[in-house]
């Protein structure tokens, strides 16, 4: 095995560049992203698991979809905040991509302010884009996403940067009382990529 950290405290350019290889080196990946601009929804991005996982496989030399169970697609459309105009999109999606290995989960941001505090018991920020939704994710280190451009370029969307990616470190995010997801996702992480450092969440006790 390769030295998987050695884009830890790389410049966030080269992180960059890394992570866009990376994406790009993916069939299914790729395959997600052609299939978004063909959905041509609103503000389209591939994020989180996907797309993180995908870099910690590569680097420690495991096949690439080790531990990704799904693709989490999301789009921004206040125009129609109803889950009828969501679950047209849910089945497009479906038939999009019924050929890949994971199932593309497909959600509008717009419209997670109405049923997150019922099945998360934490209340929820109205978003104004899908990128939003990073600024409220338990873990900084999951907040990435990515877009296939119409000129062909990948763009990246990292409001914590990259480094916490690269470092193999899951990081916590205080914005939202998250502690419990946090240490959840952390720990299941953690048995699939035993290279991760755990950071706790402020205050919590360590696991």
């Amino acid at each position: 095995m390769g030295n998987h950290l050695c884009y830890s405290g790389a410049d966030p350019n080269t992180q960059k560049r890394v992570l866009v290889e990376i994406v790009r080196a993916q069939p299914h990946l790729l395959r997600i992203l052609e299939g978004m601009q063909r959905l041509d929804l609103p503000d389209p991005l591939l994020a989180s698991g996907a797309i993180y996982n995908t870099v910690w496989n590569v680097l420690t030399e495991r096949p690439p979809l080790t531990g990704i169970k799904d693709a989490d697609l999301v789009y921004f459309d206040a125009s129609d905040r109803s889950y009828e105009a969501e679950d047209v999109v849910i089945r497009r999606a479906q038939a999009e991509f019924a050929d890949l290995p994971i199932p593309v989960e497909v959600r509008n941001q717009a419209r997670v302010h109405f049923w997150f505090p019922e099945k998360f018991g934490v209340a929820y920020p109205e978003l104004t884009c899908s990128a939003d939704m990073m600024l409220n994710f338990a873990s900084r280190t999951h907040a990435v996403a990515v877009r296939l451009e119409a000129d062909g370029a990948i763009s990246v969307h990292a409001p914590f940067g990259l480094d916490d990616i690269f470092a193999f470190r899951v990081t916590p995010n205080t914005r939202l009382d998250n502690a419990k997801t946090h240490a959840e996702k952390a720990a299941r992480a953690k048995l699939v990529w035993p290279e991760l450092t755990i950071i706790d969440w402020p205050g919590q006790a360590p696991a």
